[in-house]
């Protein structure tokens, strides 16, 4: 018998300009309520997916204030139970800043699920190749590359983080939000050629140093 999962407070943090906000509000077509908390300068959308278990909710913290300032205030973080770092596969700068991200939420939540995502992949001209991409190896953290604009593995940060938070791997989304219409065509075959070079990396040993971006 199928039982009712919780809430859960998913903080999401990256550089300005990184699609953080794009990639929330691709829900909006399911009538996604945003609440503004002025106090904590953060936007909040709360996510409802059915899964196999039952039905569970992430209320997305969206900090406003990143965009402007650069990271959240401290009280942003407060009571976070699980995070999305993104960072914008055009852009190194933003990738460069994942492990000052990942410090943060762990020195603000503790040591709660993270899931990292490079987002815009749909763009071809991306300045951060597979093999380049290895933060998410060293910390034993959840990867994946998404396209906000093109619908692309909008659910794989949720998926990841319920079966982390929940403990169940065979874990399932029965239904999920309404997205709204993709404005951009997502490149199969280029994602396959991306899948392919991600499992080559994954054979090799972690360099002992930053790759080279």
């Amino acid at each position: 018998m199928a039982t009712t999962l919780p809430t859960f407070k998913l903080v999401l943090v990256g550089n300005g300009g990184v699609g953080k906000s794009t990639f929330v509000k691709r829900y909006l077509a399911s009538d996604l309520k945003k609440t503004y908390l002025s106090t904590r300068g953060a936007e909040v959308y709360p996510l409802n997916f059915t899964t196999n278990y039952g039905d569970i909710t992430f209320n997305i913290w969206d900090s406003v204030l990143s965009e402007k300032f650069g990271h959240p205030r401290d009280d942003f973080y407060v009571n976070g139970q699980c995070g999305i770092i993104m960072f914008d596969l055009t852009s190194r700068i933003t990738y460069m800043n994942v492990p000052s991200w990942h410090r943060e939420i762990v020195h603000r939540c503790g040591n709660i699920p993270i899931v990292i995502c490079g987002s815009k992949v749909d763009i071809r001209e991306r300045k951060l190749k597979p093999k380049v991409i290895d933060f998410h190896r060293k910390m034993s953290l959840q990867y994946h590359e998404i396209s906000a604009k093109g619908n692309y593995n909008l659910e794989k940060p949720f998926l990841s983080l319920t079966r982390e938070l929940t403990g169940h791997q065979d874990l399932e989304f029965v239904t999920s939000p309404t997205l709204a219409p993709a404005e951009v065509q997502v490149d199969a075959d280029l994602m396959q050629q991306y899948n392919e070079e991600f499992s080559s990396a994954a054979q090799k040993p972690l360099p002992e140093e930053d790759s080279d971006l």
